[in-house]
């Protein structure tokens, strides 16, 4: 039995369930790339979303390849159509990212970036959630991620469109 939706939820709830698709990626330091994605959106009834996400590269020739980055955390709404997002990467890098909610966009900033001694270096970060303009009745999630890394300032680094599979 699928919990009851926190009161709290109620402007996040366009995010929930799973969402897959694919997105673009590059940054002065890498090659340009495609990826595929799959994104999780669940809750427990209490008044916080539980985020997954997992990636991997498409190749040139449209195959499935290797694994690429994974992140969960927990997106936690706030008085005054504001969000706060931590984040957990299994590449020693934890982020604590500070946001506002406007109808079905979210975008949000970095706080706080923590990392291991082996993690490579993340100054900053900033992300956009939204739904895209309705197509055929379907609206699809779109998102896009900044980052200043490796000695660069803030850029575009990713963006994907996903389309809801459950």
């Amino acid at each position: 039995m699928e919990p009851e939706l926190h009161d709290d939820l109620k402007p996040l709830e366009f995010l929930l369930g799973t969402w897959k698709g694919a997105g673009v990626g590059d940054y002065p330091t890498i090659e340009a790339f495609n990826f595929g994605q799959e994104i999780s959106f669940s809750h427990n009834g209490k008044p916080f979303l539980i985020y997954s996400s997992r990636s991997w590269l498409i190749e040139p020739d449209g195959t499935v390849g290797r694994p690429l980055a994974t992140e969960t955390g927990y997106w936690r709404p706030q008085p005054g159509n504001r969000v706060e997002v931590t984040l957990a990467h299994p590449t020693g890098i934890i982020e604590i990212y500070l946001g506002t909610i406007a109808f079905h966009q979210i975008e949000m900033v970095t706080d706080v970036i923590a990392r291991t001694d082996s993690a490579k270096e993340v100054k900053a970060g900033k992300r956009l959630y939204g739904l895209m303009p309705e197509k055929n009745g379907v609206r699809d999630l779109g998102w896009v991620y900044e980052m200043a890394a490796m000695g660069q300032p803030l850029q575009a680094h990713l963006s994907a469109q996903l389309k809801k599979a459950d």
